[in-house]
């Protein structure tokens, strides 16, 4: 199979990227790890600065996308080794078994209505939600198909007994695919910090303990329980702490950097906690805020006069209450410093970014000292990286917003298409579809 452009990794950047791309007329095939396109960004309640809703703006990308007649999709699909060809790619990957026949799926979810196996889901709903063995991953999911995990599926046959189509195949093995591509965009995205890294913040053992993707998913309308609830009694917060740089500039976790996004994605949550609990005290302990975008400082200050509480303290360690209830201490940096300490009902770590794929082991190519793709003229082309042929958009690089993830995948497609019309003038064209006019 070949291709014009390969594009690794189907978020708002990668599907933004390959839209691009299959417009100037180009063959795209977007390889995406998980089981639907979308990435972070569907999982998100809102945007900011603007509060637009994330499904209304990433499904009618993920629709054109997965269906665009230029861009063949690949999902569940696990790229193992990039091969450098010069020119061009082969890119060796490992398809994961659905154990379901895709083409012939249509969605319908029967097989999750009769399913007996509910457990928790880790990707979607971050361990907050419940899943079945076999279900359409979620409501908008692209593609539309149930995908089977073996490792929790009894193999009852309740759901072959209802499919419509016959398309559950119990016997279906992963297969491995090889594709050829002349250039590669790297669109893999990023994951946060795991929430262990702070000990004394207690994130992996108190419940009560949120990360913000969690938060994201509680505000949510589509969340897992309709609602913001404690997830230990069920029961509405009436006050919610934000520690902030609790991934982030702190070198005893080997994350020194800012993640940019973590002060604005907080102050965001507190505006729309603040609009569905109106009674709860909602406050935020930070180093810096650091708004840097156009309208950011705007809506920072616009959450302060909603009433949320800024404090300019660094959180020293979080303590468990019998009634499941949250000790905040912390030191304050400002009216004369000293520590002190807070009751909270919930508390919601701001974790930082870290890259989603360790890129260079399935391509040599050059990344930083802390794993993001290195970008030699960063300053006046970011999309360029250290192999001729190989681009990068989004958070692949560094860490960076929805807003200017889509503007630097629509700048990588422009580079691509400028790399490939070079690239077959000099007649290095493939059997893969090209621009009339070349």
């Amino acid at each position: 199979m070949k291709y014009n452009v390969a594009v690794i990794g189907a978020g708002i950047a990668g599907q933004q990227a390959a839209v691009d791309i299959a417009n100037q007329g180009y063959k795209v095939v977007l390889i995406e790890k998980e089981v639907s396109i979308g990435g972070k960004m569907i999982t998100l309640s809102k945007v900011f600065p603007t509060m637009d809703c994330c499904s209304c703006i990433a499904t009618p990308k993920m629709s054109e996308a997965a269906k665009h007649p230029d861009i063949d999709l690949f999902t569940f699909t696990v790229v193992n080794k990039i091969e450098e060809l010069k020119p061009g790619f082969t890119i060796k990957a490992t398809k994961k078994a659905k154990f379901v026949i895709e083409k012939d799926c249509i969605g319908c979810n029967r097989c999750a209505d009769v399913c007996p196996i509910d457990y928790p889901d880790e990707i979607w709903e971050h361990g907050l939600g419940v899943k079945k063995a076999i279900q359409v991953p979620f409501d908008n999911a692209m593609p539309q198909c149930a995908v089977l995990d073996p490792d929790y599926c009894t193999f009852c046959g309740a759901c072959a007994k209802v499919c419509p189509t016959d398309c559950i195949d119990y016997t279906q093995e992963d297969e491995e695919i090889v594709l050829e591509a002349d250039s590669i965009v790297l669109t893999t995205g990023y994951e946060h910090t795991p929430i262990e890294n702070k000990k004394e913040y207690h994130g992996e053992e108190y419940k009560n303990v949120l990360s913000g993707l969690q938060m994201e998913r509680l505000l949510a309308p589509h969340g897992p329980y309709g609602h913001v609830l404690r997830p230990t009694d069920g029961k509405e917060p009436w006050s919610v702490a934000y520690v902030q740089c609790a991934g982030s500039r702190d070198e005893s976790v080997g994350v020194p950097y800012c993640s940019r996004v973590c002060c604005m994605y907080a102050v965001k949550q507190t505006m729309l906690l603040a609009g569905k609990l109106p009674l709860a005290d909602v406050t935020v302990f930070y180093m810096d805020i650091r708004a840097f975008g156009k309208g950011y400082e705007e809506f920072y200050q616009e959450a302060k006069i909603m009433g949320i509480n800024f404090i300019k303290a660094k959180v020293a360690k979080i303590k468990e209450l019998p009634n499941g209830n949250l000790m905040v201490r912390y030191e304050k940096m400002e009216e004369g410093g000293g520590v002190d300490e807070m009751e909270m009902e919930m508390v919601v770590l701001s974790l930082g970014m870290m890259p989603g794929t360790e890129v260079n082991r399935m391509l040599d190519i050059d990344v930083d000292e802390y794993g993001f793709v290195e970008t030699p003229k960063a300053n006046i082309d970011p999309t360029v990286t250290s192999m001729e042929g190989v681009y990068v958009a989004g958070a692949a690089s560094n860490p960076k917003d929805i807003v200017d993830a889509i503007a630097e995948a629509s700048a990588t497609a422009m580079k691509v298409g400028l790399y490939l019309s070079s690239l077959y003038t000099k007649g290095h064209a493939t059997e893969a579809k090209v621009k009339e006019e070349i």
